[in-house]
């Protein structure tokens, strides 16, 4: 049996040959955290800042980015906490000065209940720091023309999300995100409210490039297990989408049409 090679997938001027990224949020302990990460097969995490000790490493209580191997991972400073552009730019620029990649997972959310980016600021925030030369992935709803502008603003991704931020409800705005992937210029990477394997192997047979997945593989029973079943998940999805899948058809057509012997 031989298997289809995958395209690997490509991030401004970096490549990684998983398309499964993870975030470090809600683990039970930082041990169990970088050992899902390993399962995970991922070349690229998130680091919420606020959660990061920027000042010194000398913190009685060792600190997440202590876990994290930067020959393994890529690690993707997260403004999450943000409420306006100016907040996110800051911290993206404290993260930067600290000595992390000049990249930057924007998110700017300041609704507590549903945590949903506010579109005007994320686009504000995209056009400083791109500027700047930070490398910009921006958390979006999925909306078809934000995503443009934001492509237009010189954003490395797309990021919509398929559901609001650990939810598990998987890909709500389905028919939006397809119009995103149908018109996208950079890699669109579905993120937040991913609940199942299902759930991201479907993202990525309808195109997406990646998935970022925190919750559902934080709060499993068994980080790990279920890391390693989410990568699973992604190539699995990846793959039918790289083959091409059978067109879909109103009326049944039977997969082992009659035969004349049977007239006989």
């Amino acid at each position: 049996m031989t298997s289809h090679p995958q395209t690997t997938l490509t991030i401004g001027d970096r490549s990684f040959d998983s398309r499964l990224l993870v975030g470090t949020g809600k683990f039970s302990s930082n041990d169990v955290m970088k050992d899902a990460l390993v399962a995970s097969g991922s070349g690229l995490v998130t680091v919420a800042l606020k959660r990061a000790n920027l000042q010194s490493s000398a913190d009685p209580f060792a600190d997440i980015l202590d876990y994290l191997d930067p020959e393994r991972f890529l690690i993707l400073p997260n403004t999450s906490g943000a409420m306006d552009a100016d907040e996110a730019v800051r911290v993206a620029r404290l993260a930067a000065a600290a000595g992390l990649p000049q990249w930057v997972k924007l998110e700017i959310h300041p609704d507590p209940n549903y945590l949903l980016p506010d579109p005007v600021e994320t686009l504000k925030a995209t056009e400083i720091l791109v500027k700047e030369g930070f490398t910009v992935l921006p958390y979006m709803n999925a909306d078809p023309v934000l995503a443009q502008r934001l492509q237009d603003a010189g954003a490395a991704t797309v990021m919509p999300l398929g559901s609001p931020i650990g939810s598990n409800r998987g890909l709500d705005t389905r028919s939006q995100i397809e119009i995103i992937i149908e018109q996208a210029r950079v890699p669109v990477v579905v993120d937040a409210g991913i609940g199942a394997p299902s759930h991201a192997a479907e993202a990525m047979e309808i195109g997406a490039d990646a998935v970022l997945i925190n919750t559902a593989i934080a709060i499993a029973n068994d980080p790990s297990g279920m890391a390693r079943a989410f990568a699973k998940a992604v190539e699995a999805g990846r793959e039918a989408y790289e083959i091409g899948l059978g067109a879909k058809s109103v009326r049944a057509e039977a997969s082992s049409p009659l035969t004349a012997f049977l007239d006989a």
